[in-house]
């Protein structure tokens, strides 16, 4: 049978619908796939290089998962401090969570958290996300260390 692609017009038939109602946010025709589409077997994997989203590099993609678990574990620590009221801190730890994965899910899928890499890296059925693995562990655990070091360093001075 034969349907409309939703916002795009366009007359599909069945069994094409990941070809042409395809979304793209980079000028390319409806149904021209990228060298780096990640396949479904994929289950939403952090990746890297050709698997990262937007095919950003290894170095940007780590840089981008330290940055976004540093300032979280950073802004975590910030507002369940004895200092302040933490009475709206499940708000803002959610928020900072929300713009966080706004950031980086076109990077790297967003991580910030080893368990979630792992996980999607043990369901996949494809082995590339136990493949780049490494560097969803790595990259957090740095940026929550620094992010505690430096917490420790502000909070030791105030």
């Amino acid at each position: 049978g034969t349907t409309t692609a939703f916002g795009t017009g366009q007359t599909i038939t069945a069994g094409q619908e990941n070809l042409d109602a395809r979304v793209t946010f980079d000028g390319r025709p409806k149904g021209e796939f990228r060298k780096n589409t990640i396949p479904v077997g994929g289950f939403a994997s952090n990746g890297f290089g050709e698997h990262s989203p937007m095919g950003y590099s290894m170095l940007s993609c780590f840089l981008t998962e330290f940055i976004m678990t540093y300032f979280f574990v950073f802004i975590i620590l910030n507002v369940t401090s004895k200092q302040v009221n933490t009475k709206f801190a499940g708000l803002v730890i959610g928020l900072t969570l929300t713009l966080i994965h706004l950031v980086s899910i076109p990077i790297t899928n967003t991580s910030v958290n080893p368990a979630r890499s792992t996980a999607q890296a043990l369901f996949a059925s494809v082995t590339w996300p136990a493949e780049q693995l490494w560097m969803f562990w790595v990259a957090p655990i740095l940026g929550a260390i620094v992010a505690g070091l430096v917490y420790k360093l502000i909070d030791n001075k105030i």
